[in-house]
């Protein structure tokens, strides 16, 4: 069994991601976006990084490329059921929102197996 790992931001990370989370709030999704691009440079393997740009991908209306930056967050989240579990819930709004419900109703089924860890 691979070990445990718990994924965290930084200071510089987090602090952008507040920026973004409020430029995001204030109806600025594109200077949100950019705002997490520029955590992303700095920890480029944080997959709470790649969730976050997903989320806001998502409340976008960019539901496909929510999809692939939460595929990137499980790759790199390995060892981080929570994170995973997150990572399984956007793939399933994703899906949801293009009307794949089958497939996300099986993504939603991962992240609370996930949970239940």
């Amino acid at each position: 069994m691979p070990p445990h790992k718990s994924f965290r931001l930084g200071p510089a990370a987090a602090a952008l991601v507040s920026e973004a989370r409020r430029q995001a709030q204030h109806g600025e999704p594109d200077q949100a976006l950019a705002t997490l691009e520029r955590a992303l440079r700095i920890e480029p393997s944080n997959p709470l990084l790649w969730i976050e740009l997903g989320e806001t991908h998502e409340q976008a209306g960019h539901e496909e490329l929510a999809d692939s930056f939460a595929h990137k967050a499980l790759q790199l989240a390995s060892g981080d059921a929570r994170v995973q579990a997150r990572a399984w819930h956007l793939i399933a709004e994703s899906l949801r929102a293009r009307g794949q419900n089958a497939q996300a109703s099986e993504a939603q089924a991962r992240a609370g197996a996930l949970e239940a860890q």
